[in-house]
C-alpha cells in the first residue's frame, strides 16, 4: 500500500544493480559460478532476498502514477509489456492526492 515517488523507485532500482554486480564479481572471485554463467550462489540469494522489496516498491510507483498494482502484470506481455512498464515507471507522480493515499515526499 501507499506510493514511491520517481526518486524512490530509480535509487532502489540503482542500488540493487549495484549489489547484484557485486554479487557476481564475489561469485567469480570464490569460483562459485554456475557452469559457464557469471553468477552463483551469491547472486541466487541476493536476489531471492529482494524479490518481494523490488516486487513492492514497484506496486507503490504504480499507485503513484495512478495505476493499479496489478499492472505489474502486463511485462508478462512479450516484447511490448516490458517497455509499457518502464514507459509507466518513468511518469511523473500524480500532483495531488488518489486512492492509494498522499503524495510521498522525496
Amino acid at each position: 500500500s501507499g506510493r514511491a515517488s520517481k526518486t524512490e523507485y530509480w535509487m532502489f532500482v540503482l542500488f540493487n544493480i549495484i549489489f547484484c554486480i557485486a554479487a557476481m564479481v564475489l561469485d567469480n572471485v570464490l569460483n562459485l559460478t554456475v557452469d559457464n554463467l557469471p553468477y552463483g550462489a551469491i547472486y541466487f540469494l541476493y536476489v531471492f532476498a529482494v524479490l518481494i522489496p523490488g516486487l513492492a516498491v514497484c506496486v507503490r510507483r504504480l499507485h503513484d502514477v495512478g495505476k493499479s498494482g496489478w499492472m505489474i502484470l502486463i511485462s508478462l506481455v512479450p516484447c511490448i509489456g516490458g517497455i509499457w512498464l518502464l514507459v509507466l515507471m518513468l511518469q511523473d507522480s500524480v500532483p495531488m492526492e488518489n486512492e492509494y493515499g498522499p503524495v510521498p515526499q522525496l
